[in-house]
């Protein structure tokens, strides 16, 4: 599970435990200044009317209820009118990186394609017209995406 889930997971929790109902999902998003913190989310004030209690008296009983630990934060604080901001602890960081280097080569590779055959055609082998920066380019984006299909089990 990744720190976006795990966070996710935990604020259902906490929101079903206030009475939310049992579709909750919260919206978890990058805020646009990084000092506000690592990630955010409008929960307590998408709760505030059907729950019929205010935004920020939400965020605190969310932030309340919230397992720190199995989120993934070393903290939440309420901003605006009821805007949660979470910054991730650190060991999550190292977690995660702990996890790419044991991947090895293998990190991000799957075989979500299952072996189902792909062409792609990028570069044309007889051009119609004089060659041009634009044929270089397209041959490096089409490489590049056969690579990535390649990498996600696609047989190209």
């Amino acid at each position: 599970m990744d720190t976006t889930e795990a966070l996710r997971a935990e604020l259902v929790r906490a929101a079903r435990a206030l009475g939310a109902p049992e579709d909750v999902e919260p919206v978890i998003e990058r805020p646009r200044d990084p000092a506000f913190g690592d990630w955010a989310t409008n929960l307590a004030m998408v709760l505030a009317k059907p729950l019929g209690k205010k935004p920020r008296d939400l965020a605190t009983a969310v932030i309340e209820r919230l397992d720190y630990l199995r989120a993934g934060i070393r903290s939440a604080e309420i901003a605006g009118p009821g805007f949660i901001n979470f910054r991730l602890a650190t060991d999550v960081f190292a977690e995660g990186l702990r996890a790419l280097i044991a991947a090895g080569h293998a990190y991000g590779r799957s075989n979500a394609g299952e072996q189902c055959p792909v062409n792609i055609e990028f570069v044309s082998a007889n051009p119609t017209g004089p060659l041009h920066v634009g044929h270089g380019r397209q041959a490096a984006l089409g490489d590049a995406i056969a690579a990535l299909l390649s990498a996600t089990g696609w047989q190209v």
